[in-house]
């Protein structure tokens, strides 16, 4: 099975940086600039790039940012770092020293460290073609441990930054030889052969880029190294051919290759970007440069085309407008949740009171009472599962041993899944405990389950394991957003159709499904990964077309004993006169609700619709035994009311409420000691149940 990570790299430092770099055409502003944005990401003292000399030995540092310590710019050489130093960059690894005072490969050489206030460093050869060409390094003047990412980071901007000079290098050579050519059209025709031997020499040179001529009528009449490693032909295969092959079938349906051509005798050139097609039939997205070539009569001979892969670029392109689009989606979603389920929290709140109130024997009523009820539950769960994710759903993570919430969970799957599919578990011992909310996380299991039913169709195998794996520095990176150390890994495995590669890359996206109209919202995937996600883990799909699927859930281990969870009353349990609670709420109807359930419970209710006004009742009232506070309030937000009351009154439970989980108020942690979440909506059960429980502790 093929494992498919989400993706996870620092898209946005390289996408500023290459948008930063890509236009400019000097070497010493190109090395300027990618030193500086190095620097300043790293926060290190010195960054600096150099150019390697033929003896493998020498190399020149035209250019350098700097923070605290003197420019370095000037010629110098690796041995002067020490032989290790030298060694490690011909054979195209990193030199890297923590500290230069300890490291026993730089004692010998140890005057050139302090002479220029290097206590660790990292130095990244760059091969290109095989050959030792440049390099790249940062300094600290004091000890520093290096991460592995920090590295590979290192190594990726030297790459971004020799690339742009060649670009940079074959822009400007380029600009200077259409001058000749136009120049020498008028000349000698022995001045015109000199250029055109000084063309096909800097165009062999290029490798990063696709560089060849089409004659008249589109078809290629010269090929670089640059051209066949891109495109995959050789320049026996392609010399002679249109140049539309390289264009994908709907392209060329449209015609687009004879436009291209067109806009560049009209326009005098074409620049664009677009999908073409290698040699393999792989796709790739081309950034694609067409200028005319004229003759000595003015008249058009040819064109001169470029071409450079972007393919990378545009998925980190991609990566950033998803991560961004999710982030407006998850803001958009989160405000209209909170006004709903307010709402909500009344219209189920009421149902449930004119429920118990009516008579027993009017069935109608009662019926109808019980469908309003569903239908409302049925709205709480879709805004649930939109919260859900958008990463906004408010949690109440307790430590929950995961083996304990599986075999608890095992019958409910059991009784959901039909006869012809048998439920199998793998549980392994010393998984340990995570720190989850257990409703939100058998939320999910069940959701897996039934993706599992849908995907066999009602015949097949559903397997859940338990294990605990160590993710090393370089697993969790390649996972996507893990924190290093222990975790434990659920995997739901189904014997079902499994999934494409297609459908694989868009499992996780929102309201994508490919169950038919009316029989899925597409939110389950999507829910599943966003409450993994603002647990701390992360979810792994693999999988293949008829070999079923696996879905592996991660999440960190925590040491630390797991949460019974109280049983539920049967009845609301009571309250009594001298029990006071103060409730907090902005929306009147819901702080309407609120007060009538606690007063029919025995409660004694005082109230306030915002956060100054609480703190007034409690200097104002001793007898206040509880704060039961919405989280979204205006002037100050619910923590922030809570965290002021408990300088005054430390001992005070706090209930927090709330329909929209903010990143600033539950950001994956544990809520004070003392203090409890109930999500909304809430009926008056619930709302008596965790009264009662705080007030008990």
């Amino acid at each position: 099975m093929r494992e498919v990570p989400p993706p996870t790299a620092p898209y946005e430092f390289l996408l500023s940086l290459d948008q930063t770099i890509r236009p400019l055409l000097d070497a010493l502003e190109i090395v300027q600039a990618a030193a500086s944005a190095l620097g300043r990401h790293l926060q290190v003292n010195r960054c600096a790039y150099a150019d390697v000399e033929s003896d493998l030995d020498t190399f020149n540092l035209t250019g350098d940012y700097n923070d605290g310590v003197p420019s370095a710019v000037g010629r110098y050489r690796f041995s002067e770092f020490g032989a290790e130093c030298l060694r490690l960059m011909r054979l195209g690894q990193p030199y890297i020293v923590e500290d230069s005072e300890t490291d026993p490969r730089s004692q010998s050489v140890l005057a050139s460290y302090r002479h220029m206030q290097i206590r660790s460093v990292i130095c990244v050869p760059l091969l290109k073609a095989g050959k030792f060409s440049a390099a790249m390094a940062v300094h600290q003047i004091r000890p520093r441990r290096w991460r592995q990412e920090e590295v590979d980071l290192v190594q990726l901007v030297a790459s971004r930054c020799w690339e742009s000079l060649e670009r940079g290098r074959v822009a400007r050579e380029l600009r200077e030889l259409n001058q000749n050519l136009q120049r020498q059209a008028l000349v000698l025709a022995e001045e015109l052969t000199r250029a055109e031997r000084q063309f096909a020499q800097l165009v062999a040179g290029v490798t990063d880029a696709a560089i060849y001529m089409l004659d008249a009528n589109g078809r290629v009449t010269s090929w670089n190294p640059g051209a066949e490693r891109i495109k995959g032909y050789s320049a026996g295969e392609i010399i002679g051919r249109h140049f539309s092959e390289f264009y994908t079938k709907e392209d060329r349906a449209k015609g687009l290759p004879a436009r291209s051509l067109s806009l560049v005798a009209s326009a005098g050139k074409f620049e664009g970007e677009g999908w073409r097609v290698r040699k393999d039939g792989s796709r790739f997205w081309a950034s694609v440069l067409i200028d005319p070539i004229y003759g000595p009569d003015r008249q058009l001979v040819g064109y001169a085309k470029v071409t450079r892969d972007m393919t990378e670029r545009r998925l980190i392109q991609e990566q950033l407008n998803q991560a961004q689009k999710m982030e407006a989606i998850g803001q958009l979603t989160g405000g209209v949740a909170h006004d709903f389920n307010n709402l909500l929290t009344v219209i189920l709140g009421n149902l449930d009171t004119v429920q118990r109130r009516s008579a027993a024997g009017d069935e109608r009523s009662q019926r109808a009472i019980e469908h309003a009820s569903r239908g409302a539950e049925r709205a709480a769960a879709l805004t649930h599962q939109l919260l859900a994710f958008a990463r906004r759903q408010p949690l109440n993570p307790k430590p929950t041993g995961v083996n304990q919430l599986v075999t608890t969970l095992l019958e409910l799957i059991r009784r959901t899944l039909p006869e012809g599919i048998s439920v199998q578990s793998r549980l392994s011992a010393g998984v340990g405990q995570v720190s989850v909310d257990a409703n939100q996380m058998e939320s999910a299991l069940l959701n897996l389950a039934v993706n599992a039913r849908d995907a066999m169709e009602g015949q097949g195998t559903l397997s859940i394991e338990t294990h605990q794996v160590d993710v090393n520095a370089d697993e969790a990176l390649r996972l996507g957003d893990l924190e290093p150390g222990l975790h434990a890994v659920i995997c739901v495995t189904d014997t079902g159709a499994g999934m494409s590669s297609e459908v694989i890359a868009r499992a996780f996206d929102p309201f994508f499904t490919t169950k038919p109209v009316g029989q899925g919202t597409g939110l389950g995937l999507s829910q599943v990964f966003g409450f993994v996600k603002q647990s701390g883990g992360t979810v792994k799909l693999l999988s293949e077309v008829g070999h079923g699927t696996t879905v592996k859930i991660y999440l960190p281990r925590v040491d630390a004993e797991s949460t019974v969870r109280p049983e539920r009353h049967r009845d609301a349990p009571r309250g009594a006169s001298n029990e006071t609670v103060l409730v907090v709420e902005d929306e009147e109807d819901v702080r309407s609700y609120s007060i009538e359930c606690l007063e029919e419970l025995g409660f004694s209710v005082l109230y306030a619709a915002d956060g100054p006004s609480a703190l007034r009742l409690i200097d104002a009232h001793p007898e206040i035994r509880l704060l039961f506070t919405d989280v979204g309030l205006p002037h100050m937000n619910g923590r922030e009311l809570a965290e002021k009351v408990r300088l005054v009154r430390p001992e005070l439970p706090v209930l927090f409420t709330t329909g929209y989980a903010q990143d600033a108020m539950f950001q994956q942690g544990q809520l004070d000691e003392n203090a409890e979440l109930l999500t909304k909506p809430f009926n008056r059960s619930q709302l008596a149940e965790r009264i009662r429980q705080l007030l008990d502790a």
